[in-house]
């Protein structure tokens, strides 16, 4: 998803997916059609010898009836379901069989390449598109420094030509040019707006981007966001598990490995495979995730030390956290 006429929004394919295609089998069908005409076939039979049965054995009859009735209709259902659990079993053997035959060809091709001696081309255009997304981010909000420090530099010889006696600076301390960023925004940028109309995301993202250090932070999230989106993998597709709030402070302050393990609430086992192969064969990528990663680090720190319990939790559900969460798994952050 990308802002249509502005340039601080994320990059197109951000949050296009393709959802995948399901259908039922015909187990079901086919199992209620063979109960229904057993129970027709079995019911006409017993009714049809109803007759000869011996006196004094209803209790027997019963039990019998019952039986017949209703065991080779719970065997149907049982063979409906083995066959139901084998074909899902089969669909994702394929699917996996696929991934993994994508990620041998890909690393085949890569181990070419390296035994050729060349330098892989779309490597090369990836890294030279962020390194120039950085350097242009750099430059505006360079370039906002210098007017907003300018600003006061011109005014000051105006002031001397007014007033023949320069007056002491007694009053109260000049106000800071640029307003802090609020929590609101800076967790709403983290999260990149939801669809194209989305103003107020938009709007939160362009007041992050002209604090220096929060945008540093935002460019890393969207360069790992665009490059796990490459993989076919997207932040909305996961429900991670939440962590208690106290979990998250206890990393703020230092504590790593299994006792915090429970913030990486990703757990889905195709993308971790993904990323974490990704981490191994792409060095771009994988400087992307460290960094990212980094700075994380550095700014929820930051934010941990102000945010309450309600807004730590609201910070947990963005899709900047969601990135942490994968990218901390595949990294062995929680190790």
């Amino acid at each position: 998803m990308a802002e249509p006429s502005g340039k601080g929004g994320p990059p197109p394919g951000l949050y296009d997916r393709a959802q995948p295609e399901r259908g039922a089998g015909p187990e079901g069908p086919l199992a209620a059609g063979l109960s229904l005409l057993w129970v027709v076939l079995a019911g006409a039979a017993l009714t049809l010898s109803g007759g000869d049965a011996p006196e004094g054995s209803g209790g027997l009859r019963a039990a019998m009836t019952a039986l017949v009735l209703v065991l080779p209709v719970g065997m149907i259902w049982v063979v409906a379901m083995a066959a139901r659990a084998s074909r899902v079993m089969r669909d994702e053997s394929r699917r996996l069989q696929a991934a993994i035959e994508a990620i041998r060809q890909a690393h085949l091709a890569q181990a070419q390449q390296t035994a050729a001696g060349g330098a892989d081309p779309a490597l090369a255009r990836k890294l030279d598109a962020i390194v120039a997304a950085q350097a242009a981010t750099e430059a505006r909000l360079a370039a906002l420094l210098e007017s907003l420090e300018a600003e006061p530099a011109a005014a000051a010889p105006e002031e001397r030509t007014r007033d023949a006696q320069p007056s002491l600076a007694l009053g109260a301390p000049d106000e800071p040019r640029q307003p802090a960023l609020g929590t609101e925004d800076f967790i709403r940028a983290l999260n990149f707006p939801e669809t194209a109309e989305d103003r107020a995301g938009f709007a939160a993202l362009r007041r992050a981007l002209r604090d220096r250090r929060t945008a540093q932070f935002v460019t890393a999230a969207q360069d790992v966001l665009t490059l796990l989106s490459q993989e076919g993998i997207y932040m909305d597709d996961f429900s991670p598990d939440r962590a208690r709030p106290d979990l998250w402070r206890r990393f703020a302050e230092g504590e790593r490995g299994r006792t915090v393990a429970a913030l990486g609430g990703v757990h889905d086992r195709a993308a971790l495979a993904l990323a974490g192969e990704r981490m191994k064969q792409d060095p771009i990528f994988r400087d992307a995730a460290h960094h990212f990663l980094r700075l994380f680090d550095q700014r929820f720190a930051e934010f941990a030390e102000t945010a309450s319990d309600p807004e730590i939790s609201a910070f947990a559900d963005t899709r900047t956290a969601r990135a942490f969460m994968l990218l901390g798994r595949a990294a062995g952050t929680f190790d």
